[in-house]
């Protein structure tokens, strides 16, 4: 027995445009899983699904709104209006701050452009469905690469503490620093532990991310030095 004669052509459509929305949301979802990311797989499915559903109900709206004639003016714009809305509350889940650190910002796009997929693939637009999900593929896959490759700047937030009557001059750290090819931005001072302890902090930036293991191993062997930290931002 054929499908065709299981199914009407309207349902057969129907069936179509969602494995198309199955299967852009299956390759994203994928990547993203590769990748251990907490939105993945069959996240990125259902959100390319339920999307793709919603907008099919703007699609075949003459089956739940029967009577609707000329007089009569539905827009489908507004479904896909409200989807990307809803998007927002999913993609901000994902987005964690550890420390100074944000983390979540391209699996939360990554869910945006899946749900956009998505109503493209309950309109019927199947090439910008392929189109979009080749293309996103290759953001998040083959742009990692691409990323790695760029001259950037690693920051990392730095805090080196001394004891109050030991600590070493603001221009000898700033020249400690600058020796190991950092430059420093936002510096602050603290005086702590009633008054025991003077501290320095501040935000640094590299080209060199291995610059930030060297100024470690500096601090580490000045025995002026009480407590020092480099978090990576």
């Amino acid at each position: 027995m054929t499908l065709t004669a299981l199914f009407s052509a309207e349902q057969l459509d129907i069936l179509w445009r969602l494995m198309i929305s199955m299967a852009a949301g299956t390759a994203i979802g994928i990547e993203r899983s590769y990748h251990g990311r907490a939105a993945g797989f069959r996240t990125h499915v259902l959100v390319c699904m339920s999307s793709s559903l919603a907008m099919l109900v703007t699609i075949y709206q003459a089956q739940w709104f029967p009577g609707i004639s000329e007089s009569v003016r539905i827009d489908p714009t507004r479904m896909a209006q409200g989807i990307m809305t809803g998007i927002g509350f999913l993609g901000a889940g994902v987005i964690m701050k550890e420390g100074l650190s944000v983390r979540g910002l391209t699996t939360a796009a990554s869910i945006w452009i899946t749900a956009t997929i998505g109503i493209l693939a309950g309109i019927g637009l199947n090439f910008p469905v392929v189109a979009g999900t080749v293309l996103t593929i290759c953001a998040l896959s083959l742009f990692r690469w691409t990323e790695t490759m760029l001259p950037v700047f690693h920051y990392a937030f730095h805090h080196v503490s001394f004891a109050r009557d030991r600590a070493l001059p603001e221009e000898e750290v700033r020249a400690i620093i600058n020796g190991y090819g950092f430059e420093i931005s936002k510096m602050s001072w603290r005086l702590d532990h009633l008054g025991r302890t003077f501290e320095y902090r501040m935000t640094i930036r590299s080209r060199k991310l291995r610059n930030a293991s060297e100024l470690a191993h500096a601090w580490s062997g000045n025995d002026k030095v009480l407590e020092f930290r480099i978090t990576p931002l």
